[in-house]
């Protein structure tokens, strides 16, 4: 596909939401030493009791689909809240059991946490999930051939492109991520223990915003794939829900933006592109690494 792309309906970009909804999974992982401090698992409980929610009313007034991403656990924790965001049309996709480090975990321990979160979700939903997200880490040589075993279409974990592509060793369609079109880097904040290490951080709503309208802009004009990796209890307090507000404003506004689900943007990909242009990086990539495995 080149610079300027038509999307469905003649858009000239897609606009792709994901959210990550861990409850205090993810602040575990990343921060051991916070089991038991009560005070600081509260600022990620915070999605769960009043994010979620708020994030479901935004992208109900703008009639915006997203794709959410639930370790097993938090879906066992949370099964009422996990049915409304189903209940109100998003997709909801796997990230594991409990918020794992794909990067401490060997082969047969990434699958044993895949499938015993993909099992809780299924059970959940009454049908299998299509989209993954490991929260954070590197899968294994021989996990992407297990996620299309189990019927994962999709990913969206890895960077490389604004536009989607194939994974090399399977049949995925991997949706890349920016960190600059994420909230955790702007706003995510805790004294003790230090979040993000050495501190400072809470960046200003207006420049956040006006860093994220510009990388539309530039999306919108080349004809590319935004996706956004959103957080309940980042982005959705009181003040940075009306930054999410602003975007989606804007967007709206253009009037020729394709609002997709991770799903439906990977069919439409894999029904439009049979294969990686030449000399995509993930092809590089994987000439270099099988030289020196």
């Amino acid at each position: 596909m080149t610079n300027a792309a038509k999307w469905p309906g003649g858009a000239r970009c897609a606009v792709i939401l994901t959210v990550d909804f861990n409850d205090d999974l993810g602040i575990r992982t990343q921060a051991p030493d916070i089991g038991g401090r009560e005070k600081s698992l509260s600022v990620w409980r915070y999605g769960a009791r009043r994010g979620v929610d708020r994030l479901l009313a935004t992208l109900a007034e703008y009639d915006v689909p997203s794709s959410w991403f639930v370790p097993g656990q938090v879906v066992r924790t949370h099964r009422d809240l996990v049915a409304r965001i189903d209940a109100a049309g998003h997709e909801i996709g796997m990230s594991g059991e409990a918020c794992e480090d794909f990067d401490a975990l060997d082969l047969a321990q990434q699958k044993h946490a895949f499938d015993s979160g993909h099992a809780a979700l299924t059970a959940s939903l009454a049908r299998p999930p299509e989209g993954f997200r490991p929260f954070t880490g590197n899968w294994a040589p021989g996990f992407a051939a297990h996620l299309h075993a189990r019927g994962i279409a999709w990913t969206s974990t890895w960077h490389g492109d604004d536009l989607p592509y194939y994974h090399h060793d399977a049949p995925l369609i991997e949706l890349p991520l920016h960190a600059e079109l994420e909230d955790e880097p702007y706003f995510a904040f805790n004294l003790a223990p230090p979040v993000p290490a050495g501190q400072s951080r809470i960046a200003s709503y207006r420049e956040v915003l006006g860093n994220w309208t510009r990388d539309f802009d530039a999306f919108h004009r080349f004809g590319l794939c935004f996706v956004m990796r959103l957080h309940p209890e980042i982005i959705g307090t009181a003040g940075r829900i009306g930054v999410l507000r602003d975007l989606l404003a804007t967007m709206r506004a253009r009037g020729d933006v394709w609002f997709a689900t991770g799903a439906q943007a990977a069919s439409w990909w894999r029904e439009r592109c049979r294969a990686n242009e030449p000399g995509h990086p993930v092809e590089i990539f994987e000439r270099h690494r099988s030289t020196i495995v």
